[in-house]
């Protein structure tokens, strides 16, 4: 039987992506803190595997497992034989005799796949240079939360076209909302990329004006200017500089529009103090949503939506 991997957005049905949100919301209603624990997952292991540090990733997923009643084990790729020349096809393998599902993040999606190739337990995308659809879950849960549903909803992403925006376009094949992209011309998202999402059937439009793209949104997405893997910070920053969100941007945006921001961010950079912490920001339901999304999504990846 083939295992049933998380590994984006575009490869999901929308069907399983309504009943994860919908998932995510019901474990989040089922009450504050201390939150209830499952035995749902019980007897179940989850791999943590890092290639690159983690806040969020880590945390959301560790309290997620053990809070539906499963354990956890966590290695950074130095920790493991992968750093000293193991085949990823090996070590899927091998991991597959030990635990239920592995968790990797790391920058090489090609590298992603092919692990989930060879593996024969779920394979769940913690991040790659790729895509980040576990974030984007939580985004959209946290907009759902806010704004009520997502039809009909414009979401505008300002800043670099990076794996966060890429996976807002995957995402927007499916769930019926429009997004506008707005880029540095340097920075923006692989255009052939565009075109396969709106050929699948997103509603999207690109351009290099973030007060067009935010004029009458909804949603204001940023994300950090320079991220791991990047070595051209300087250049980032001095070709970001107008994609700053600030009073004036979100000013353009649709009366009570949100601010998401994955972060960790650098205030004051992509994202002033007074929007970060004001009163359309939902950055920290958004980050605390992290832990409902892994919930559901590890539950769709084992077979126990719903229970």
């Amino acid at each position: 039987m083939t295992p049933k991997h998380f590994l984006d957005l575009a490869s999901q049905t929308p069907a399983d992506l309504r009943a994860i949100l919908d998932e995510a919301h019901r474990l989040k209603a089922g009450g504050g803190r201390p939150r209830p624990r499952s035995a749902v997952l019980a007897g179940c292991t989850l791999a943590m595997l890092f290639e690159r540090p983690s806040t969020r990733t880590r945390f959301s997923f560790d309290v997620a497992m053990k809070e539906l009643g499963g354990d956890t084990i966590v290695a950074s790729g130095a920790e493991m034989q992968l750093g000293r020349g193991e085949t990823l096809a090996d070590t899927a393998q091998v991991l597959s005799r030990y635990v239920d599902v592995v968790m990797i993040r790391m920058l090489d999606h090609d590298g992603l796949v092919g692990f989930a190739e060879h593996a024969a337990v779920p394979v769940i995308n913690g991040l790659t240079r790729r895509c980040h659809p576990c974030q984007i879950i939580a985004d959209l849960m946290t907009v759902e939360e806010r704004l009520g549903p997502l039809a009909g909803r414009t979401i505008a992403w300002v800043g670099d076209g990076n794996n966060v925006a890429a996976t807002f376009l995957d995402a927007a094949r499916h769930l019926g909302f429009s997004l506008r992209i707005a880029t540095p011309s340097a920075l923006a998202l692989p255009a052939d990329a565009v075109a396969e999402a709106r050929a699948a059937g997103a509603d999207v439009s690109v351009g290099e004006d973030a007060h067009q793209a935010v004029a009458g949104a909804d949603v204001v997405v940023a994300d950090a200017w320079a991220s791991m893997g990047d070595e051209d910070e300087d250049r980032r920053r001095t070709l970001l500089a107008p994609f700053q969100v600030n009073d004036a941007l979100m000013a353009r945006a649709a009366p009570g529009a949100i601010f998401l921001h994955c972060l960790p961010a650098h205030r004051n950079e992509e994202v002033t103090d007074s929007v970060m912490d004001g009163p359309q920001s939902a950055v920290f339901d958004e980050a605390e949503n992290r832990l409902h999304a892994q919930k559901a999504i590890l539950k769709h990846v084992l077979g126990k939506l719903g229970e």
